[in-house]
């Protein structure tokens, strides 16, 4: 099963073929979402996008970590990461096309 990266072209391209706008347009589009998306997680705000899915940034607190090569103990600093949860809409879409792949 070879797998496609979806780029901003990608859904660049998608907007000027669904919506109409010029390509340059689309372009514009795209970027002022996901800028708006970044700037909302940034200041700690949850994204939801209905029948998707929902970004939130959750805190990590320290801990000990192992290089696996050596073995030693390593601490690994407090950080914060980036989490999706897809919605059920979309796992169920996803399952539906993973079964009919099969067939």
């Amino acid at each position: 099963m070879a797998q496609k990266t979806v780029t901003r072209a990608d859904l660049a391209e998608a907007v000027y073929g669904s919506v109409g706008l010029s390509r340059t347009e689309s372009a514009e589009l795209v970027e002022r979402v996901l800028e708006l998306i970044t700037e909302a997680l940034i200041t700690g705000s949850n994204v939801k996008l209905s029948s998707f899915g929902s970004f939130q940034v959750r805190s990590k607190n320290e801990r000990i970590g192992r290089n696996p090569k050596t073995g030693e103990e390593v601490p690994i600093l407090p950080r914060q990461v980036l989490v999706f949860k897809p919605s059920n809409v979309l796992k169920s879409k996803i399952n539906k096309s993973m079964v009919a792949a099969e067939k």
